[in-house]
């Protein structure tokens, strides 16, 4: 969630332009810079929505409020703060929490003003003022200042996930100009996104939190601003969240049409396949489904033949990010590229796409999946002139040809990729004795921990480590808790993973925590690869300071080919379609959100049609007789 804007309303009104250019030299930080008031901030000054405009197009102002949002989920959760590496937190806990400003999720980059009301950025982009709406308040009525923010910084900061200390790290000063204005000065001007970043900040309440331990998992309802509240807090069992009637922003523009469910209620399931009987059974009403098997057979019920639980295929424009294989680069074993080369061999994607999966994946070929963002070919251009300047750095192979996958046969052999690995491992100091694969030196066996949290990740698990052990690997698949998997990952307690690493369509500071040496050897950080490249570090800091939308893709696509062909990951599969499943109870907008994966592709922008739940309640039992 991400949003901004300042104070001159009048302004705001007068000007009907997609972004105000108010060239100053008296604002409140007496700074001698010229800078622009807006109501909206964008990446690269491109605001599709106007001062004046009434609400997002993907919403709809004649939505109806009113009935109960059932969701399911498998795991658990013993926490409700989401800002600590403490704890699991309560699914959706974002509902109860405002931010400086909102994105909007039919453009790339952009952002309105939320608890913010209008937004003062430095020519340079050296610093951004954020001047409050004076109407803001928490839900105990309590007023939203200036005083709020910078507390929120600095708590999270301090007290926070690592996450944060990475993200704002080039932010060198916040203050608090007066009661309703907040200024943040960064390092330089060469990120253009960090006023976006800053307003991505979720301001939470001094008075509530400086009489509690922020550090400490805790699973006391906290005070938050948003359009819900907790009602309920039922580890194990259920979350229940419902709207505040008198929440201070219920009319603003970016909230028209949205938040129009009474009662979301987040039910826990142990075991998935449980999960998905209890969605037929109609336990509860929307589901995304992200096993293609369950989807592919798995959706067979008197109620999915009759059109009452109905399946949806979406196609949507969102980067996938990479899924994938991940190695723990702390090991030794993985320290070798030719190592990392043979196990990404020996992974048969032909053979899991057809046997497992149904044809339903594509074959993931960059780390910024289904977006312009992604490489593809041989450098050319301004991007071969960038990476010129780290040949002898990088892998030959960068230059010479095009970054490619194995590809079987998809018959469940394999056998020429295994052969290419079984060559790659003898080349890096490995050989098989009595079927084991050891090092030639120390004669220590390749012993790969794989952590994984779901039971039914097992059959796609299993069949590569069939393939490694016809290598000599021995690979041990260890199924834990969701719980434990989150502390082991928090601490890089594995050797290896499976995970999804997100992409935006704009990369930026996020980059330092995935691939940043800084942030490897830091406990609870997001590299969890645990990769220390000085020319991946250069490449991050390029993407980051991007002043155009050319220069952002031309050094995104750089850096992607650097990640590509140091084999850091084992990459596996991509959709450039949403699998939804949903009870036939709701009315939408006529416009879906273009790329908002955040809310579960606008569910939070749906509403209960009355007329459609009767019937539905009708036809349920028509059904049941």
């Amino acid at each position: 969630m991400i949003q901004k804007t300042f104070l001159l309303l009048l302004i705001t009104i007068l000007c009907n332009s997609a972004a105000i250019s108010s060239p100053t030299n008296n604002h409140p930080a007496n700074d001698n810079s010229k800078s622009t008031l807006s109501h909206a901030i964008t990446l690269y000054n491109d605001a599709k929505y106007p001062a004046n405009f009434s609400h997002f197009d993907y919403t709809s102002p004649s939505a109806l409020k009113g009935g109960t949002l059932k969701k399911a989920v498998q795991g658990n959760y013993d926490s409700l703060n989401p800002f600590i590496p403490k704890g699991t937190s309560g699914d959706e806990i974002n509902l109860i929490y405002d931010t400086l400003t909102v994105i909007s999720a039919d453009e790339a980059s952009s952002q309105y003003g939320l608890i913010a009301q209008t937004i003062e950025t430095a020519a340079d982009r050296s610093w951004v003022i954020f001047h409050l709406r004076k109407e803001a308040r928490f839900n105990d009525g309590e007023p939203i200042t200036a005083e709020d923010v910078v507390f929120s910084y600095n708590l999270l900061i301090e007290k926070g996930s690592p996450f944060f200390r990475s993200y704002y790290a080039d932010v060198v000063a916040v203050k608090a100009l007066n009661k309703h204005s907040v200024k943040f000065t960064f390092k330089n001007g060469n990120n253009r996104e960090l006023p976006l970043i800053v307003g991505q900040l979720t301001v939470l309440p001094k008075h509530y939190w400086e009489k509690r331990d922020f550090s400490k998992s805790s699973l006391e309802i906290p005070l938050g601003s948003g359009p819900y509240k907790i009602t309920r807090a039922d580890p194990g069992r259920k979350i229940v969240y419902e709207r505040v009637k008198n929440y201070w922003a219920k009319d603003l523009p970016v909230n028209v049409g949205m938040y129009n469910f009474d009662r979301i209620q987040v039910d826990y399931y142990k075991d998935a396949v449980v999960l998905l009987e209890a969605l037929k059974a109609g336990q509860y009403d929307f589901r995304v489904e992200n096993v293609s098997k369950q989807w592919a057979t798995g959706y067979t019920s008197p109620a999915i033949e009759h059109g009452l639980l109905k399946q949806e295929l979406i196609t949507h424009q969102n980067p996938t990010g990479i899924q994938c294989f991940l190695m723990n680069l702390r090991q030794q074993k993985f320290q070798d590229i030719r190592v990392r080369q043979a196990l990404t061999y020996a992974f048969d994607f032909e053979w899991s796409n057809k046997n497992l999966f149904y044809g339903l994946y594509n074959r993931a070929q960059s780390f910024f999946s289904n977006s312009e963002l992604a490489s593809s070919g041989i450098p050319e251009g301004d991007e071969l002139k960038l990476l010129e300047r780290y040949r002898g750095k990088i892998p030959d192979s960068v230059f010479t040809e095009e970054f490619t996958l194995p590809v079987s046969a998809g018959n469940g052999y394999n056998r020429h990729n295994l052969r290419l690995a079984a060559k790659l491992l003898k080349e890096a100091g490995w050989v098989v004795k009595d079927n084991l694969l050891v090092n030639a030196e120390s004669g220590e066996p390749f012993i790969i921990d794989m952590v994984i949290y779901s039971p039914t990740y097992e059959r796609i698990v299993n069949p590569y480590a069939q393939a490694l052990k016809k290598l000599g690997i021995q690979f041990i698949v260890k199924n834990v808790e969701v719980s434990q998997y989150i502390n082991r990952l928090r601490s890089y307690d594995y050797d290896m993973t499976s995970i999804v690493i997100p992409q935006s369509l704009s990369p930026g500071n996020e980059q330092l925590e995935y691939w940043s040496s800084r942030s490897a050897d830091i406990e609870g950080s997001r590299n969890y690869s645990g990769i220390k490249n000085p020319v991946v570090d250069e490449l991050v800091n390029l993407v980051i300071s991007a002043q155009t939308r050319e220069e952002l893709i031309t050094r995104t696509h750089a850096l992607d080919r650097v990640l590509l062909n140091n084999y850091y990951v084992i990459p596996q599969w991509y959709s450039g379609k949403h699998r939804i499943a949903y009870w036939d109870k709701f009315g939408k907008p006529d416009i879906a959100p273009k790329y908002d994966p955040t809310f579960d592709l606008g569910l939070l922008t749906w509403w209960i049609d009355p007329s459609k739940e009767q019937a539905l309640n009708r036809n349920k039992k028509l059904l049941n007789q």
